[in-house]
């Protein structure tokens, strides 16, 4: 028995050894060599006899290994038809590039047009004196101003013309 607890007593001051240098602060610039720890020896597994594969899973296997001629010829055309999808895409989107930047092109040309058509405009009705125009209407022209029973109003009929079926008199 006393043997027992010598053993026990040494495993505990062993433990509380290796303890105390984990916990340990080491002051200067001497680096204590590192410990070097025995390896775990591995538990020794039983050794199972290797089972036998089935035929279908070997065969299975076998086909995994190895690519025929179809699978790569699967795999070569659908590279194919993705290429030739993907350039159909690019050159689509560089239509509607193409496109969009026309119509910028030609709304740029429109606004400049309507532009210039709105000073054109303008500068006609300002270069138009109307009190020059009468003016020379009763002048020069003899024309006057129309009359109370001169006036003839139309009646709107909704269609686009008016058609006059007897003449006009003075």
């Amino acid at each position: 028995m006393a043997t027992g607890r010598t053993s026990n007593r040494r495993a505990s001051t062993n433990d509380n050894r290796a303890n105390s240098r984990q916990n340990a602060y080491v002051y200067g610039s001497a680096v204590r060599k590192a410990e070097i720890r025995p390896e775990r020896k591995e538990a020794k597994r039983t050794q199972q006899p290797a089972r036998k594969l089935s035929h279908a899973a070997r065969k299975n296997r076998d086909r995994a290994r190895y690519m025929n001629f179809a699978y790569v010829f699967f795999l070569t055309m659908a590279m194919g038809v993705t290429g030739f999808v993907l350039i159909g895409y690019i050159w689509i989107q560089s239509g509607i590039t193409t496109s969009v930047k026309r119509i910028s092109t030609l709304e740029s040309q429109l606004n400049n047009l309507i532009q210039e058509n709105n000073e054109s405009l303008g500068r006609i009705e300002n270069a138009i004196d109307l009190e020059e125009i009468r003016r020379i209407a009763i002048t020069e022209l003899g024309m006057s101003y129309a009359g109370e029973g001169q006036i003839v109003e139309i009646p709107e009929s909704g269609s686009d013309y008016v058609r006059q079926y007897s003449s006009i008199q003075k």
